[in-house]
């Protein structure tokens, strides 16, 4: 033992080993001198592009990005109803598939009850449109204007011509091929907006919590909490228009059987999917009615122009205020501008969107943006 101690005591000495001599690159240079104009235009250049770039890259996956905004805008509206299950002890999960089997299962009610008889009602219509101009000339003042302007002649002979071998709906959509392409885009469109609704409104908890862990944790509360209660905005703003477009809906049913209209259960699905759109939707609805109603005789036309109009006054002053009290509280101009702009930027999809996401900067100008001017 006595002579194995110095080996030991040889074999686990460390080696230290000499550090390498680091090599001469030469002396620094002056840092680089940010005022020179040649630094402030290659920097601004190189941010041109690069916005330039992904501005290109955001056109390109416009349609991409329009699915994901339309099923995160879903899932928002759909989440407060999911809540709801969840505080009856059902998990999130089974919540989820009951909602979204409910609105599927809407939907193809919608499609099965609304769809044939438009058609049979457009066909109807397009049939009967020379009749329907023709008859114009009965009022004494149409047919006064008709002999002076040609007005009644002149639009026979565009109706004639756009309706001739009930070639009008195919030549809209750019002929046979394009009433194929848009039937199949918007197949594939409305599955993909199914699935991505179905996997945020699943995943919307850890999708919120995971994206709060990005801000520090001093400012974690406050932009949970504002971010909470925009997803509760959004969902109760899409709890209450379904709820008004319910309502609108039962309308047109009453309508219908008050004046004797064709496919009355159809107008009331049409005007209550109509009635989903805020702003908008019931020019729609009431063009849609008054054409259905148009097709039976004019005085029935007029009735039910008159009758829905008043219809949307009472909405606007009475069923809307009354629904939409607790939850968002935007004024009228901002819901009139807010509906405007997104429009123009993303068509109808923007109209709907528009006043929750309206209602969601307002709260963060009440919450953040006003108290730091008042300090100021």
């Amino acid at each position: 033992m006595a002579k194995l101690k110095p080996i030991l005591k040889r074999t686990t000495k460390k080696r230290i080993k000499p550090e390498p001599t680091p090599e001469d690159f030469g002396a620094r240079g002056e840092p680089l001198n940010k005022s020179h104009p040649f630094y402030f235009g290659f920097f601004a250049a190189t941010g041109a592009i690069t916005a330039f770039t992904l501005l290109r890259a955001f056109a390109s996956a416009s349609q991409a990005l329009l699915l994901i905004i339309i099923s995160i805008f879903f899932a928002a509206g759909l989440n407060p109803a999911v809540l709801f299950l969840q505080r009856k002890k059902i998990s999130r999960t089974a919540a989820v598939a009951i909602i979204v089997g409910s609105v599927v299962a809407f939907v193809t009610l919608f499609i099965w009850v609304a769809v044939p008889p438009m058609v049979d009602q457009v066909n109807s219509l397009l049939k009967n449109a020379p009749t329907i101009v023709a008859d114009l000339k009965h009022n004494s003042t149409l047919a006064n204007l008709n002999e002076h302007y040609g007005i009644i002649d002149s639009l026979q002979k565009k109706v004639a011509s756009s309706i001739k071998d009930g070639q009008l709906v195919v030549s809209a959509f750019g002929g046979v091929l394009g009433v194929g392409k848009a039937v199949v885009s918007g197949a594939v469109a409305g599955l993909t907006i199914l699935i991505l609704t179905l996997y945020f409104l699943v995943s919307l908890p850890s999708v919120t919590k995971a994206a709060y862990r990005i801000v520090p944790a001093s400012r974690r509360d406050r932009v949970s909490k504002l971010s909470d209660a925009i997803i509760y905005r959004i969902g109760i703003f899409v709890g209450g228009q379904i709820s008004v477009a319910i309502i609108a809906g039962f309308f047109a049913l009453i309508l219908g059987f008050a004046i004797n209209l064709p496919y009355k259960t159809a107008l009331a699905m049409v005007v209550l999917f109509c009635g989903l759109i805020p702003l908008v939707g019931h020019f729609l609805g009431i063009t849609v009615v008054t054409l259905v109603a148009l097709s039976k005789s004019p005085t029935a036309a007029i009735i039910a122009f008159i009758a829905y109009l008043i219809y949307v006054q009472i909405e606007n002053y009475v069923i809307m205020p009354r629904i939409m009290r607790r939850s968002l509280s935007i004024p009228g101009l901002v819901t009139i501008v807010a509906v405007l702009l997104g429009t123009s930027l993303m068509g109808l999809v923007g109209g709907i969107v528009s006043v929750p996401l309206a209602a969601a900067i307002l709260l963060i100008l009440d919450e953040v943006v006003f108290p730091r001017s008042e300090v100021a």
